[in-house]
């Protein structure tokens, strides 16, 4: 009976890539692939949508009450 390989497409280049111990970096192809999704996160181009941090804005308080 064989084992059935799933494969995925490499998020960066849509290369077919092997779900397996064989493949170190998955799901990228490559290590390459991987640095440059890395980057794109790095450098905030992608992100996961949320509430805006408003923690450090001016006058931000939990607080509501008067003071």
């Amino acid at each position: 009976m064989s084992k059935k390989v799933t494969t995925v497409k490499c998020p960066h280049c849509n290369k077919a890539v092997e779900w397996s111990e064989q493949s170190p970096f998955r799901p990228f192809c490559s290590k390459k692939c991987q640095m440059i999704d890395f980057g794109t996160w790095a450098n905030e181009e992608k992100a996961i949508p949320g509430a805006p941090d408003m923690s450090d804005a001016d006058g931000w308080s939990e607080d509501h009450t008067s003071v």
